[in-house]
């Protein structure tokens, strides 16, 4: 038997598949954008909702998947996976930026940033651009800025009455490792021991460690208070990380997108950084109420000796020229 199609009736069949792929194609191109998202913080942190609040703002042609508490990548390896293309984003510590990139260690040394404010308005600088593009080329991270998480303040199981590093000395610090972080307790005067953030509770509470350094919101947070007996308040670090995303990820969204990822970033890390400060002047009392021995050093004698320490150190070498004297100008 033989069909016969004529003319017109081909063309119409033509005609209304090309309709119903018009229809697909729009469809298609909506697709939303998966950003996995790597935080050694746990949920439970004020940062956890900064990215919560990051993700509803780009519900509309995007999904971030969170994973809280280094779950998905242990602390120190969220920059490898973002440059292995594992890991679309990450919330990352500068040092692990300066293990890569030598010239950032000079943004983790002590006593560079006074305060949050001073720490945003370094990464919104001419000098702050010229370090987010050093990140960009040499570690392959587009970073979207600053997320302040508090001072940094030395916590101790034991009571011993700490006034200058001096008395620091021999004493079992925590810190995070990899070299900046190693440094950076040498430069207090303690005795710096790496370990695992999920792991210092334990520490303080077997006496692996004498103490460890963090922001009083992440002792809040991580209940470091029930093994601890005193705080003592140095302020050597101003506590931030910084929300990055991955250069190829970053590259791969259309200016329109990138200016959306951009401004929900702005607006979450805004809202935590007020979240943290206003949490840090409740703290201290709160913690002095439940019984820990909370006072200031003489802080002078801490910034003197760690100032010294840093700049006769191989660290320094790598520092670009005049760097410190153009952060302390901002």
């Amino acid at each position: 038997m033989t069909i016969e199609i004529s003319r017109r009736t081909f063309l119409a069949g033509s005609v209304a598949v090309g309709a119903m792929a018009a229809v697909a194609l729009p469809a298609l191109a909506q697709e939303p954008v998966t950003l996995k998202l790597s935080a050694v913080f746990s949920e439970q942190d004020i940062r956890a909702g900064m990215v919560k609040m990051f993700a509803d703002e780009l519900k509309d042609g995007f999904r971030v998947e969170p994973f809280f508490g280094g779950t998905l990548f242990k602390q120190g390896t969220e920059l490898v996976a973002l440059q292995r293309g594992n890991l679309q984003m990450g919330n990352i510590a500068p040092q692990d930026i300066a293990k890569q990139v030598p010239e950032w260690s000079v943004l983790t040394s002590a006593y560079l940033f006074r305060d949050a404010a001073h720490v945003r308005a370094f990464f919104s600088s001419d000098v702050g651009a010229e370090f987010k593009k050093m990140a960009e080329e040499k570690a392959g991270v587009h970073i979207l800025g600053p997320t302040y998480f508090g001072a940094r303040q030395v916590g101790l199981k034991t009571d011993k009455k700490i006034t200058t590093p001096a008395d620091l000395s021999g004493v079992k610090l925590r810190m995070p490792g990899g070299d900046a972080w190693q440094f950076l307790g040498e430069a207090l005067g303690a005795n710096p021991m790496p370990m695992a953030y999920a792991e210092v509770y334990t520490g303080l509470q077997t006496g692996a460690i004498d103490g460890q350094d963090n922001p009083l919101p992440n002792v809040k947070n991580m209940k470091f208070y029930e093994v601890m007996s005193q705080i003592v308040l140095t302020s050597h670090l101003i506590g931030y990380d910084l929300l990055t995303i991955s250069a190829d990820t970053w590259k791969s969204l259309s200016p329109e997108q990138q200016a959306k990822v951009q401004g929900a970033a702005d607006k979450a890390m805004q809202w935590s950084e007020e979240q943290h400060l206003a949490q840090e002047k409740t703290l201290v009392e709160e913690f002095k109420a439940g019984g820990l021995t909370i006072y200031e050093p003489d802080v002078a004698a801490f910034r003197k000796f760690a100032q010294e320490k840093y700049l006769a150190s191989d660290l320094a070498k790598s520092w670009p020229a005049g760097i410190l004297e153009k952060v302390a100008a901002l």
